[in-house]
């Protein structure tokens, strides 16, 4: 019975110290860094930590490169600010004035054309409004004319070299646009361009 019994205690003892060395050495092995971490890899190899407080150590020495790397993205930031700040409300939160072109507050209210010159020119009539708050100068306008099914049959551009003040209209009548198809029934004009006056 004394044998038993001191061979049962001895492998009891075995046992828990067993237990002792594997938990220390999973506990151990949690502690490690991760091998797959490139910043400390270069650490890990040139000192390998065999004790607790060496494992302490190297966490505290990856962790200056993680601190690093935030004030390059810091530094970059303001660079892309900068980029921002050559806009025009970079300074001030002012609200930006955009100046339309002439030609957005230019347009023809009224037209119609007619023939001239044995029928081979075109004639058109017709009122620009000028909407700008300014007078507006040598005024483009380009006219497209057509059969009468709608088919497309030439192009025709003329310059009005006239001045038409702010917030009103002007007509003009009988403007040679040039010549045109005999076959032509349609036009349509439109304003191509114009300047400040």
């Amino acid at each position: 019975m004394g044998i038993g019994r001191w061979s049962f205690q001895g492998f009891g003892a075995k046992l828990v110290l067993l237990a002792i060395l594997l938990i220390a050495g999973v506990g151990g092995w949690l502690m490690l860094p991760d091998p797959s971490d490139a910043n400390n890899k270069s650490t890990a190899a040139a000192t390998p930590p065999s004790t607790s407080s060496d494992v302490v150590w190297l966490e505290k020495a990856a962790a200056p490169t993680e601190e690093a790397a935030a004030p390059v993205e810091q530094a970059t930031a303001p660079a892309e600010d900068a980029a921002d700040d050559e806009g025009p409300t970079a300074s001030t939160n002012e609200p930006v004035t955009v100046e339309r072109a002439p030609i957005d507050g230019l347009r023809i209210s009224r037209q119609f054309w007619r023939r001239g010159g044995l029928g081979s020119k075109a004639l058109v009539t017709l009122t620009l409004r000028n909407a700008n708050h300014y007078p507006v100068k040598d005024i483009e306008i380009a006219c497209a004319f057509a059969r009468a099914d709608g088919t497309h049959l030439t192009d025709r551009r003329r310059v009005i070299s006239d001045t038409i003040s702010m917030k009103s209209r002007k007509t003009y009548a009988g403007v040679l646009v040039g010549f045109v198809n005999i076959n032509a029934n349609k036009a349509k004009c439109s304003v191509v361009t114009a300047s400040r006056a």
